[in-house]
């Protein structure tokens, strides 16, 4: 069968799953979510066991995912998610009380397509769940500059040498052309943000990411980031 990726179509609601166990956030998160005529809640957890059964029975295009939960917290159920082939087109947005955190670094590592602070506003979590359902990256240049390069230029998470050289053996791969567009991606910029710098159409730009991701092993933009950075093609910078 083929698991690969697929955007939600134009007359399907984006389906959300909703994992955190705060009953009443979750109740709150519904309301907003059911309110929005482009997306459907399908189904709730109460932390991240019952976050990847619920993944596994009803197949949502994103998974609003609290990272600390009692018994399997939320960064265990994305990596169980991340790795599960039938699972390939699940999206998980973390959500966090932290806008600084070591936890969003290691949630991106796990799988994750972006994260989110829950003081967010509803505009922007709403945003969130459209961005991640469209297969992009919820990174801004700043959070992809500031925060996850000083994490990695720190050693954050549980990098080796090891893991570098294979991410740096896999980028032989990629043509000239895909290693330029990663470079731009891993600064945060959008396809749109890309094209105009390289003077190409989105649609080629989104090509080019489309293959540097099979080439990688990436499940999205996010986890381009990460590769980009860990390799050494791009390096961190401090602010």
């Amino acid at each position: 069968m083929d698991h690969t990726p697929t955007e939600p179509t134009a007359d399907a609601p984006i389906r959300v799953l909703l994992a955190d166990d705060q009953a009443l956030l979750r109740s709150a998160f519904r309301v907003l979510v059911d309110s929005e005529s482009d997306m459907e809640v399908v189904g709730e957890a109460a932390d991240g066991a019952e976050a990847f059964e619920a993944a596994r029975r009803e197949r949502p295009d994103v998974v609003l995912m609290d990272i600390r939960m009692p018994g399997t917290d939320g960064l265990a159920a994305t990596r169980m998610i991340s790795a599960d082939p039938e699972l390939a087109a699940v999206r998980v947005v973390m959500l966090t009380t932290f806008e600084v955190d070591e936890y969003v670094v290691a949630a991106l590592r796990a799988g994750a397509s972006g994260f989110l602070g829950k003081g967010a506003e509803p505009d922007e979590l709403l945003n969130a769940i459209r961005v991640a359902a469209a297969g992009d990256a919820l990174l801004s240049p700043a959070a992809t500059r500031g925060l996850i390069a000083t994490f990695l230029a720190q050693g954050g998470g549980a990098d080796t040498p090891a893991t570098g050289a294979a991410h740096s053996e896999r980028l032989a791969a990629l043509t000239g052309r895909e290693r330029e567009v990663l470079v731009l991606v891993a600064s945060g910029l959008s396809n749109d943000g890309i094209a105009g710098r390289l003077e190409v159409s989105p649609l080629t730009v989104k090509t080019h990411v489309n293959r540097a991701m099979a080439k990688l092993g990436a499940r999205d933009r996010a986890q381009l980031v990460v590769i980009a950075y860990e390799s050494g093609l791009v390096r961190p910078r401090t602010e």
